[in-house]
């Protein structure tokens, strides 16, 4: 099996070699009639695409007057979902965010959707640790740039020129400025708590996954 397995994967980079990554949807009329679909329908499987990935292919050869063979497109696709539905591709697929389209047969599908959910439940830690820092980031920017426009704020407000209304509209400014100071400081604080929580969270989920080996 390993070398069928090896013979096929080499006749798939040949195949992607002559047709390009994005497929049939660039294919020549020769390409289409010339192409190997046993080792499509293989690369196909092995992404998880569903069958209907097929009649894209059908579609953009039917413009040269070419019918694929759905037979040797199946029995490829088929021999790459075995490649594709193995747990440690359920575990890359779910810890980079990626979908699973319900493509593994009952005998494989177990096991992937145990090993796909424990990367789905890291990608999900590492986004919220990542989301509250980007939060704070945020409000911290935020926090600059008033502090900024505060200090503009008081040099218009001894400025020679500025007249009783435009201090008056200067003074409510940096009456609300300070008000947003205050709420993004008690924001800032709650986010670095959020965070070390997620933080802590993430590292113990870290030391399960090791554990589990994917």
């Amino acid at each position: 099996m390993g070398q069928v397995m090896n013979g096929r994967m080499k006749l798939v980079g040949l195949t992607l070699l002559a047709i390009g990554l994005s497929g049939c949807a660039t294919m020549s009329g020769d390409e289409c009639m010339t192409s190997d679909w046993s080792a499509i329908g293989y690369e196909d499987g092995s992404r998880g695409f569903l069958t209907e990935r097929f009649g894209q292919h059908r579609k953009a050869c039917a413009k040269h007057g070419v019918t694929p063979n759905f037979a040797d497109y199946q029995s490829g696709r088929d021999q790459g979902l075995v490649e594709y539905c193995q747990p440690h591709r359920g575990f890359n697929i779910g810890s980079s965010g990626g979908g699973y389209n319900g493509v593994c047969s009952v005998e494989l599908e177990g096991g992937f959707l145990d090993a796909y959910n424990t990367g789905h439940q890291l990608y999900t830690l590492r986004s919220s640790v990542n989301g509250a820092t980007s939060a704070i980031h945020s409000k911290e920017d935020e926090l600059e740039r008033i502090e900024d426009r505060l200090l503009a704020i008081g040099v218009e407000l001894i400025a020679d020129g500025t007249t009783k209304e435009q201090r008056i509209r200067l003074l409510a400014e940096m009456k609300d400025l300070s008000e947003r100071t205050g709420q993004l400081e008690t924001e800032v604080k709650d986010l670095y708590a959020v965070r070390a929580g997620a933080q802590a969270d993430l590292e113990h989920f870290q030391i399960v996954v090791a554990d589990l080996g994917y």
